[in-house]
């Protein structure tokens, strides 16, 4: 494959997997750091993939650790790995949240099932469990919302690195902040 190949294969993989639950690029590792400059990774689940910019979005509780963290330092990293044909995918760049009275978040909420809304309205992510809200229909679905936001990835790089059975490879890409492509190169894995 040509430099070129592996960058749009990569972002196909990503655009499908945000459609394909059982894609294993569905779910990724976001990483960023804490208030006391420690790493912090968890799972988040690809929800939408815009190639021609490099956005990848994320939906999230707003009263989560990766908000306030993100909040502090938009600086992240995203990482997956395809187990065919063993491929990591590993994206730096920043991200822009988008809170509960956002038109992007309140856009997304309205395209949510309800098992996926239902996710938002407990207690604080880490917190102990309390009493569940026993209100149903709109203002439950109220509640969750007023805790539903979004994150907008923007990838500036992606590091692509494939195992094989002999002979790995790596290749590195870089993104201007439209999306397009600035520089790409093979490099030693």
């Amino acid at each position: 494959m040509t430099l070129a190949e592996v960058d749009a294969s990569a972002w196909a993989e990503l655009e499908s997997a945000a459609a394909d639950p059982p894609s294993a690029f569905r779910y990724l590792n976001l990483c960023s750091v804490d208030a006391r400059g420690r790493p912090q990774a968890r799972m988040v689940v690809l929800r939408r993939v815009d190639v021609a910019r490099r956005l990848l979005e994320i939906h999230t509780d707003v009263r989560s650790p990766k908000w306030q963290e993100i909040s502090a330092d938009p600086r992240v990293t995203l990482l997956g790995f395809g187990p065919q044909p063993k491929v990591q995918l590993r994206l730096q760049g920043s991200a822009e949240l988008h809170g509960p009275a956002s038109e992007c978040a309140a856009e997304a909420w309205s395209l949510l099932p309800g098992s996926t809304r239902s996710t938002y309205m407990g207690g604080p992510p880490g917190d102990d469990i309390g009493e569940r809200p026993t209100s149903e229909g709109k203002a439950a679905d109220a509640d969750g919302q007023a805790f539903f936001g979004v994150l907008l990835f923007r990838a500036e790089t992606l590091d692509w690195f494939q195992l094989r059975q002999a002979d790995n490879r790596r290749a590195v890409f870089a993104y201007d902040h439209l999306g397009s492509l600035t520089s790409s190169r093979w490099v030693n894995p």
